[in-house]
């Protein structure tokens, strides 16, 4: 069976999605699905993620479904109620970062130094959320925190693009790539699912390479 790092590996990108409304989730999910890319991190930045999830999980339940900008372990616990399989931080929380380890919960904890990276180690975690990577330095910052944390892989996010995509994955220690230019809030407040479904065959064909 695979882990869900291999799962992340195969599809290479992670949508990262905010949903106003619960109501826009399953058309959105389909959009990406057709596209090829069956897989979602729905942020917990709103107040229709957690019927998002919900939603999503009952009516695509072979998508890779997480719930992204955790911030607490009653999120967690809220997100994995809803069907979330998987937990990504925007930074790192001892508290939430041992909360999905106890209930078994793979979670992907956002950092973007040495430091953090040790602290992922210390809780046996081989895969980071580089974030916000435009910000901190991007694939060139990720090549220097790599050389003294080989075991380390990554998951780049916050800038990256159709402009930039390939040239992360290139980089064999980055996993795979959260982005959400292909699912932006104004595509999906206008119902614009055949322009999300578009870019996300797109999307799939840098990434394959």
């Amino acid at each position: 069976m695979e882990t869900m790092n291999e799962k992340m590996a195969r599809h290479r990108i992670v949508p990262v999605i905010k949903l106003n409304r619960a109501d826009d989730a399953l058309p959105l999910m389909e959009a990406l699905v057709k596209g090829g890319l069956p897989v979602a991190e729905v942020t917990f930045r709103t107040e229709a993620a957690e019927a998002s999830i919900r939603r999503i999980a009952g009516a695509f339940p072979d998508v890779l479904l997480g719930a992204g900008t955790v911030t607490s372990a009653e999120q967690v616990e809220r997100a994995a109620a809803a069907g979330a399989q998987y937990v990504v931080t925007p930074g790192f929380s001892r508290p939430v970062t041992e909360h999905c380890i106890k209930r078994g919960l793979p979670v992907y904890p956002g950092v973007c130094t040495p430091s953090e990276l040790m602290w992922l180690l210390e809780y046996g975690l081989g895969v980071a959320k580089f974030f916000p990577a435009a910000q901190y330095g991007g694939l060139a910052t990720i090549k220097a925190l790599a050389a003294p944390f080989p075991q380390m892989r990554f998951i780049p996010t916050g800038g990256v693009s159709e402009a930039n995509l390939a040239d992360y994955l290139a980089f064999p220690k980055v996993l795979a790539c959260g982005g959400s230019w292909m699912v932006t809030e104004p595509l999906i407040s206008a119902g614009r699912f055949d322009e999300i479904e578009a870019m996300t065959v797109r999307a799939v064909k840098l990434a394959a390479g």
